[in-house]
């Protein structure tokens, strides 16, 4: 049945975009879902978050005494990173709902739960720390993420 199946694919011009070999997984493993595509957006987003974590977090603020909650982002820049995140965490559930990459995105909402309960009891010169470890994890992840995606795609 899978050489039936090879041979009526190989008569489909432009199905497997020119490869010369045809092996049974490319006629039985199914298209990536559309959500896989958004992987290089969240991997932005994340080093974004790094960005703008150590702008309102960094070390020079910690060094002259002040308090980020003090010097907080613009309106615009506040609802910008709040939206940003609940479509991550929104997208993260949605693809633990895929078969190919739920032990990444396992692992990141692990990551992204114990990286919030250690920052919510650490001092305020240990939350950049953790922030920045727990966002390098997420980006290890993402980066895992978009290698199955390009091997698959």
């Amino acid at each position: 049945m899978g050489e039936v199946k090879a041979r009526v694919a190989l008569t489909r011009p432009g199905l497997f975009r020119g490869k010369l070999r045809v092996t049974l997984s490319d006629v039985f493993m199914p298209p990536l879902p559309p959500l896989f595509y958004l992987v290089p957006c969240w991997l932005v987003f994340e080093l974004a978050q790094l960005v703008v974590g150590e702008r309102y977090l960094g070390v020079k603020q910690i060094a002259r005494g002040a308090d980020p909650r003090d010097l907080g982002p613009s309106e615009w820049l506040s609802f910008l990173w709040s939206a940003g995140l609940l479509l991550y965490w929104v997208w993260m559930l949605l693809m633990l709902t895929q078969p190919v990459g739920r032990p990444q995105l396992a692992a990141m909402g692990i990551i992204t739960v114990a990286g919030f309960l250690i920052r919510r009891n650490c001092p305020l010169k240990w939350v950049l720390v953790s922030m920045t470890f727990e966002g390098a994890l997420r980006i290890g992840m993402l980066l895992s993420l978009g290698f199955v995606l390009w091997r698959r795609g």
